[in-house]
Order: C-alpha cells, then structure tokens, then sequence
C-alpha cells in the first residue's frame, strides 16, 4: 500500500513538474498573433540561387522561404515555409538533398532537407556563434559553412567550419587571428575535386572593422584553402577587389563578383591561364563597404557543362554564357502568402501638461534607513522612506546639483554643483539643508564624490571635457581626495573611476578597467600599495559595503551581490562566478547601487522607483528579489507658452497637399503652445492683444521631427545646462527627435528638463539603451527566454523608454521574445542589424 502511494505521489509531483515547464520557444509558432498577406511576384531582392547537379532545377530563396523551379523557368514550388528565415540552399552532389540555412531552431544554422522539402534535419546546433553559407563537399560528407563571431562590437568576423552531415561540433579550418578581430571572412565554398575551400575575406590593414572604405581600392580578396595542408593562397583580388568564389563544375573557371568604378561585375578567371575577364556589366551592388555576415554578394551557380552561370541580378534570375553572350532571363513566379506581426502604435501625448519624472538619479537611503536623497529636474531632493512628498535639500542658486552622498553619520550630504560658466563644485550641505560649503578650491569637471567613514576625507573624479563642456580646467584628470574642510585637493591615481571607501579610512577603492576586466582595486592615501580584490568581465560596477564584507555589483542591467574579504587573492565577480555564493538582487534590472544601514541594507533604482533589500538575507539561498518600492518621481507643471502671437507676412509650407501647400503672404496665429490657424493674410483674424510678428521675407515650414537621432545629451552623466548639439538641431527646424540609441540615466532626465523648461532643446523621445546581442559590457542584454525579454523591455519602460531598440540579439527566437515583450507592454519595437 505505502509503495502505491509513493508512485501516485511520485506520478502526481511528476505531471505537476511538467505542467509548470514552460514550453521550449517555437520559432515557427511564436505566442504572437500573426496575420497572413498575400505576395505574387516576379521580381525577388537579394536572392541566392543554385542549379542542380543534373541542370534540370533552379532552387532559389525569397522572403525568407526556398523555392525550386525548372531551369527554363515557370510558376515556383514552395519546399520551405512558414515564420522561420531559410536561404541559401545548395543542392547535395547526387541532387537528392538539399542544404541551407535556417533560423527554425532558434538562430541561424545549417539543415539539409528533400528536395520536395521534406525531412528536414538540423546538422549544426549553435545559440551564439552562429552559421550561413552551406556548401557540400563532393562527396556528400561533409559541409562547410560559416560561423560569425561577435566581439563586444556587433561587429564581428567569420571562420570556415567543416561539419559532417550526421552532426557534431564541427572542425574549424579557417580561423580569425585574434578574439578582437573584426573584419569580415566568409562565403566559403568547395572546388569541385574537394581538395580546396575558396572564401572572401575583407584583407584591409588592422583589425577593426570600418564602415564605407574604399572599394576601389582592395577591400576584398578571394583565398584558396588547401584541406590536406592547411595552406592559403590568394586567388583574386586587386582594386576592385573580389567576392563570392563560384568554381565551375569542370575545375576550370572561377566566377566572382568585382568592381569597376564602384559597380559591381560579374568576372571569371581562367584558374589555368591566370586570365580574369568581364562577362556580365549590371549586377546589383555588392556590399563590401558594408557588414555582409551572410556574404558579400548572393550565392550563384554554373550550369553543369560549365558553360554558363545562373546569378541573380536586378530582381531577376539570370543566365550568361562563359564569354558573357546570350544574356538572358529565366522567368519565375511566387504566388502564395507571408505571416507578419502587426506592432504596437501606442498614442504618446507630445505635450502635456504636467512633467511626471521617471528618471531620478543617485538615489542614497540615508545611514539610518529613514531618508533618501536623490537627484531630480537638475536639483537634490529629500524624501521620508516612511511616505510623503519629496522637497528640495538646496536652495536654487542658478546650479544644477548631481552625484549626492551621504557621510556615515547622516550628517552631511556631498555633492557636484554645475555651472556651465563657472563648472563644476564639490560641495557638502548640512541634512537639513544648511550650511553649504565648497570644498574644492578651483573649478574643474568633477563627479562621484564620497565621504571617509569618519567624514574628514571626501574623495571624487576630475575628468575632462567631453565636447558638449568648457575644455578648462581638465589637463590634470584623475582621482583626488580632499579635506572636507576645505582646501587643495591631493590626486592618488591618474587612472580610475567610482572612488569609495569600505570601513578603513586609511584605504581608497576605485575601479580600472585593464586587461578586458572591471577590476576593483585598492590604494593607500597616497595612491601606493595598490592591490586587486575584485575582477570580472561583465561587471559594470562595484559597491563595497560599509563594513567591507560584502560586495554588489552591476552585470547585464542587474544587481548582485556577494560576500567578499578583502584578500590579496583577487575574486572572479560575475552573475555565474562560484566561488562564493552570488545573490541576484534585483528583479528587472538596478542601477545607483548603494549599501545602507551600515550595510543591513543594498539599495538601487529602476526607473523612479527605489528597491532596498535586507542583506542578511541575501546569502545563503532562498533570496526573492522585492516587487514593490519607494516612488521618487517628481510631478511638476510643464513648461508652456500663454497668449496669442501672429507671425504675418512669410511664404509658409503647410504640407497640406502635393506642391507643398504653400501659402504666400500668409498668417499663423499661435495660441500658447497650439497653432490655431494658417491662411492668407485677411483669411485669419488676429484677436485682439495679440503680439503681431511680421516675418515678411522669410519661409515658415513644420517643425522637423528626427526619428532616429543621434547625439550627446551628457557627458558622463553630467547634463549641461545648454547643449550645442540640441541648439544645433533646433537651429535646422527640427522640434522634435527619437534617439533610438542613448544612454538612460543621461537621455531621460534630459528630455524631463526639456519639458519642465529647465533647458532648450527639441521635444526627446528615446529607446534608451539598445537591447545588445554583442558581449559588451554595460551594454549586453541576455536574453534567453521571454522573461528575460520582458525584465529588459520593463525596465526602459519604467525609466522613461517610448521604444525598444532591438540591436543584434543573434538569434530569431531572442528578437521574437523582444517583439512579444514589447507587445504585452505596448511599446513600439524599432530594430537594427540582427
């Protein structure tokens, strides 16, 4: 009897285990709806096409799906379908099997199916490093393919992989030259002896990529890999350079594409002779200047007597003879349907009348846990932890105030007052809001400044302009200390950033970055003894705890935290790191991390929203991030104009019908921050009391709206109080802007001052920061399951985000999971690359 129970216990803990397994991401049936349109074309954009090996069959790819038709042309037969992304097929030497790459998996990967499209087998199985450009070996073995490597650029290179067709992991053949290299290597494809791989590769000095070079010159050569001894030849090349080896059946003949005055051509090379000639002059162009991770130019193919290439060109698949006669179209056509996903248009009120804030800054739980200070609309603000309103700490003195830390007995806040004129201050303020004192005796351009536990000692950043600042006073950069009482400051290192002291007064922490590491070391008063506690090559940030035993940090958005000693042997700090236990504090993501209550308490911000966390509790398991926080957003009047004013006499362009809607001598009269009418003069009345402006002579258009900007709105999240570059847009019309690619902490609460008036710049709207697929720290965003989506799509919302910027997640089932989280969230997606 007790054995039946065990196994009905055991079966019902078993089904319920099940039933609370979220199912694996299908990325040809995302939880998305989709809705069917109809195509029927004749023309395809960048469509790779390959003959089979009997000369009877075009396969070709379109819109992500593979068709086959025969090699005369006709209607086209679908043998790939659906959501997933499918190219680049190339038919199996006995023409029985089709090779290609495909998305269906979860990213990028090489499977082979039927020629009807049955069958379908995924041969490679990678997550990051992903794979394109299948191409058989001769004898049906093996394939070779590309994979892309990222650095912590999303710009990355490629390598030949030879993969056997019943799976594994793959043989590399050619391999970048460093982990940092960034130039493009691909397009790989067998000689028909199956002796040699050809492949492209960007051979420009240096490693890092570079946008728009020079193609003219050499940008791309053609190389020959030898299987049996592993050495390289160049093959073509020159100015002009060379892409998309294509060998012909016959061993002969090897066709590329190469420039001519920056067109592309189509040219074959007697592998015999040497000789290179012209035999087609109107190819679409290639993509040398540019990022071509699945090849330069689209796959072609020889017609089995190597007499003839099929290529695609000018939306049209073609056929040209080996000495460039008999040019001729082979005609095709795909009638049948697509799914899409309709995104989010959420309705965003351009002008209201109230500025809610959803970015303060620096948020700091006092030492005693009873109060917070914090930074808001460019001023320090206090609230109770307990309720209430915020109210400002300092009084308004023509500054912007930033970076507020308390000293460990609550006393005293330290702060950076601004000033474009005059730059910047270290200061400190009394918890009461009296007693304002300089501390520093020369401006200079200062950040992060905090307090030695027994408050004598105040220690901070001075930088150096960065383009949008006065460039005085930063030709000694660095970290310094100063007396909080006043006087010269001393500099203990030239190099370093986040100062901050753990429960001795006698040692400085900072962090460096060395060695591709964050790493968190110590100094003595006078910059000496330096030693190396903590490193990591994801982590973004370091807050030692006030009594030096613990230690939180910043990683991928999120807070952690850990145990820490203090030792000369320096700890791996990382989200997976293992040698001491690693809490994950935050829910979806934190910034502003700070230790309070003597460090009982880590404290951080999402949005305007304060977290704080018990930190006895984050050791040892069972830790649940909190749900719920302290507000510190800030409601205040919107900045807007009052009265009537009339602009007479200009030509205004109204937009309002195909010639522009032009208006000659006209009048727009304003009504605050509404225009209430446009017409010809003596079609509107100006009311009385309006402030007349005559503009005769001049043109009046719309204001300009940039949707996808690009500028600086801080330095090192220091906001100026006027920006050159948003005058700069101003002053070419445009009001409004979308940056889809910005910094949080700088972007929104300059948008917020925008709109409380507090500075002059066209209307900001922003994405925030993108969400990464390359490893770079501070900007990579993991993303392996639709929570993890929805943590990062959350977080941007709260902090201020009206789109989320989908740069480069590698795979398709990471940028569906971006589109299904923005969904639920209704915010616009606006992707990039990927």
């Amino acid at each position: 009897m007790r054995t039946a129970l065990a196994a009905v216990t055991l079966l019902l803990l078993s089904t319920s285990a099940l039933a609370q397994e979220k199912p694996k991401w299908d990325v040809a049936a995302p939880p998305t709806p989709t809705r069917e349109i109809p195509i029927h074309v004749t023309e395809g954009t960048w469509m790779n096409v390959d003959v089979s090996p009997d000369g009877r069959t075009i396969a070709f790819d379109l819109l992500g799906d593979i068709y086959t038709i025969p090699v005369t042309g006709g209607p086209a037969t679908r043998i790939a379908a659906g959501i997933p992304f499918e190219m680049q097929p190339r038919f199996s030497p006995d023409g029985r099997r089709i090779a290609f790459t495909s998305d269906r998996g979860g990213g990028d990967n090489i499977w082979t199916m039927a020629v009807d499209g049955s069958d379908k087998r995924q041969v490679t199985k990678e997550t990051f490093t992903l794979l394109n450009n299948p191409s058989w070996s001769p004898d049906g073995r093996y394939i070779a393919a590309r994979k892309h490597f990222t650095t912590s650029r999303s710009l990355g290179t490629g390598e030949v992989w030879l993969y056997h067709v019943a799976g594994g992991n793959g043989v590399a053949l050619v391999e970048k030259p460093s982990p940092q290299h960034q130039k493009e290597l691909g397009e790989p494809t067998f000689s028909p002896k199956g002796d040699a791989i050809y492949f492209s590769r960007d051979v420009t000095p240096g490693p890092i990529f570079e946008y728009a070079q020079n193609a003219n010159q050499e940008v791309f050569a053609i190389e020959r890999y030898d299987v049996a001894t592993g050495e390289r030849t160049k093959v073509a090349g020159g100015p002009g350079g060379a892409v998309r080896p294509t060998p012909s059946p016959d061993g002969r003949w090897l066709a590329y594409v190469h420039r001519e005055r920056e067109k592309s051509k189509l040219y074959v090379k007697d592998l015999r002779s040497g000789e290179e000639r012209k035999i087609y002059d109107d190819l679409d162009q290639d993509l040398q200047e540019t990022w071509a991770v699945q090849g330069v130019y689209p796959n072609m193919d020889w017609m089995p007597d190597s007499r003839s290439i099929v290529f695609w060109a000018g939306g049209k698949i073609r056929r040209v003879n080996l000495d460039g006669s008999g040019a001729s179209v082979i005609p095709f056509e795909v009638n049948d349907t697509r799914a899409i996903v309709d995104p989010p248009f959420r309705t965003v009120d351009v002008a209201p009348d109230r500025v809610e804030t959803r970015m303060p800054r620096w948020a700091s739980v006092s030492p005693d846990g009873r109060r917070v200070v914090f930074e808001s609309l460019g001023h320090l603000w206090v609230k109770d932890m307990a309720g209430g309103a915020a109210h400002r700490l300092t009084a308004d003195d023509g500054d912007f105030q930033l970076f507020p830390s308390w000293s460990r007995d609550g006393k005293r806040v330290v702060f950076v007052s601004w000033n474009d004129k005059r730059l910047g201050e270290i200061r400190t303020v009394g918890a009461d809001g009296k007693g304002v004192k300089t501390v520093t005796d020369h401006p200079g351009h200062y950040a992060r400044p905090r307090f030695s536990p027994d408050g004598t000692i105040i220690v901070f950043e001075s930088g150096q302009s960065g383009g949008l600042t006065s460039e005085k006073w930063g030709e000694d950069p660095g970290i310094f200390r100063v007396s909080a009482a006043g006087g010269a400051a001393t500099r203990i290192a030239r190099d370093g950033a986040n100062p901050q002291f753990g429960a001795a007064n006698d040692r400085i922490f900072m962090e460096l970055r060395e060695d591709q590491k964050l790493k968190l070391v110590s100094v003595d008063l006078s910059g000496q003894t330096r030693r190396t506690h903590a490193q990591g090559d994801m982590a973004t940030e370091f807050e030692v705890s006030p009594a030096g035993d613990q230690i939180a940090f910043r990683e991928g958005y999120n807070v952690y935290a850990e145990p820490f000693f203090g030792g000369a042997k320096p700890l791996e700090i990382g989200s997976k790191a293992n040698q001491l236990p690693v809490t994950r504090a935050s829910a979806e993501g934190g910034q502003f991390i700070h230790w309070a209550n003597g460090g009982r308490t880590l404290a951080w911000s999402v949005g305007p929203t304060l977290y704080t966390a018990d930190a006895s509790t984050l050791a040892g398991g069972g830790f649940t991030p909190p749900k719920a926080g302290t507000s510190l957003a800030i409601s205040t009047p919107a900045d807007r104009p009052s009265g009537l004013v009339a602009l007479t006499g200009a030509r205004v362009v109204t937009m309002a019908g195909a010639d522009g809607g032009v208006i000659e001598d006209a009048v727009v009269l304003i009504d605050g921050n509404r225009i209430r009418a446009v017409g010809h003069r003596g079609e509107v009345t100006i009311p009385a009391g309006a402030k007349t402006v005559d503009v005769s002579g001049k043109t009046i258009i719309p204001g300009l709206i940039d949707a996808h900007a690009h500028g600086p709105q801080a330095e090192d999240d220091l906001i100026p109080q006027q920006n050159w570059s948003a005058m700069a847009h101003l002053a070419f019309g445009v009001t409004t802007i979308h940056d889809p690619s910005s910094t949080s902490s700088e972007i929104f609460p300059a948008a917020e001052m925008q709109r409380a008036g507090m500075i002059l710049a066209p209307r900001i709207f922003s994405s925030g920061e993108i969400v990464y697929g390359a490893r770079a720290p501070g900007r990579y965003a993991a993303i392996e399951s639709l929570d993890d989506a929805l943590a990062h799509v959350r977080r941007l919302k709260a902090e201020g985000a009206h789109s989320i910027k989908n740069y480069n997640q590698p795979r398709r089932d990471q940028r569906q999971q971006i589109i299904a989280a923005a969904l639920k969230e209704n915010i616009e997606v606006v992707a990039e690359g990927g």
